[in-house]
């Protein structure tokens, strides 16, 4: 089955775990749901900012960790391996690229596109996971490399110029 053949039902947000990964329902929304997770990100990410940045990396790695499994969960639930519909991961991923970036307009502007241009084109190591890592940690990996690769890039690009 395909995930353009499927569409998550409201009735799964009624369960914790498909609320979490389906973004309280915006992986529901037809167009675009990873922009919107991705924009849920940012407003998870923005209440995070204030903590001390151990307890920030520490939120991020239990958010990553609880998405292996719930993820596996929510695509078993769909029968779709990587829904689009299943955001979390696009959650963590711009939690990452953010992380990096830094919390300053600019910052938030360029992480979210870096992010949302690697996560959707998936150039090397992120095609590379996401078609060669499977189940859970395969839904949250490419993200995460999606992620880290952004952040990086912000802060390089912050570098030069």
């Amino acid at each position: 089955m395909s995930a353009s053949s499927t569409h998550p039902s409201a009735a799964l947000l009624k369960d914790p775990g498909h609320f979490l990964m389906l973004g309280g329902g915006l992986g529901l929304i037809r167009f675009a749901p990873g922009t919107f997770g991705s924009v849920l990100g940012v407003v998870v990410y923005y209440g995070l900012v204030p903590l001390d940045v151990g307890l920030y990396w520490t939120i991020v790695a239990v958010f990553f960790l609880l998405g292996v499994p719930l993820a596996a969960r929510t695509a078993r639930a769909l029968g779709v391996q990587d829904h689009p519909g299943v955001v979390w991961d696009e959650v963590v991923g711009i939690l990452v690229a953010l992380g990096l970036a830094g919390p300053g307009l600019a910052d938030v502007v360029l992480g979210f596109a870096a992010f949302r241009l690697f996560d959707i084109a998936k150039p090397g190591p992120i095609g590379w996971l996401d078609q060669n890592v499977h189940g859970g940690l395969g839904v949250m990996v490419d993200d995460l490399a999606a992620g880290l690769i952004a952040g990086l890039l912000v802060e390089l690009f912050k570098y030069i110029s």
